[in-house]
């Protein structure tokens, strides 16, 4: 017995896979919001990431994507260590100031210390890990970092700050 074929208007066919329908499709996926940050010869350096996942639980593994344009990347690329930080609702403007291409990003107003192997961590996420990196992967003009957890503390409070329709926002009740 064989398949029924499935009929397709012009509409339910799709468009041709382009960056452009990549971007609108990721539009309308909610993705949480998280920092990552290193040490780059001796001072912090991090940027805003949607593309955090969790890979593993035995071992703790996770992965997020950096453009190799990236003022980061040279941090990311070289760093045994890797912060990983996941904001709250109440940090849209820390989310935009890592975002921000040439920002003070460790200036007066964030707040952070040196954590585990000197890896800065933020203050007030919800949670936060430090992972060491295992594998860049090459994905087109990005990288796929994959690190494992190696410490960490998920004892913040507060709720996730969400990323969507290019913007940062908050959930509803």
């Amino acid at each position: 017995m064989t398949a029924p074929t499935a009929q397709y208007s012009r509409s339910s066919a799709g468009r041709p896979g382009t960056p452009e329908l990549l971007r609108s499709v990721f539009r309308r996926h909610a993705a949480g919001v998280a920092v990552i940050t290193a040490q780059d010869a001796g001072r912090p350096v991090g940027f805003t990431a949607t593309s955090l996942n969790s890979v593993s639980a035995d071992p703790p593994m996770l992965s997020f994507t950096i453009g190799t344009g990236s003022s980061s990347w040279p941090a990311i690329r070289d760093s045994d260590h890797l912060g990983v930080h996941i904001l709250g609702e109440h940090q849209q403007e820390l989310a935009g100031l890592f975002a921000r291409s040439g920002a003070d990003r460790f200036g007066p107003a964030t707040g952070w210390s040196p954590g585990p192997y000197g890896v800065p961590v933020l203050d007030g996420v919800l949670a936060w890990l430090v992972c060491r990196a295992v594998a860049r992967v090459p994905a087109g003009e990005h990288r796929v970092i994959i690190g494992e957890a190696i410490a960490g503390d998920p004892a913040g409070e507060g709720r996730p700050l969400l990323y969507h329709q290019g913007r940062f926002n908050a959930l509803r009740d």
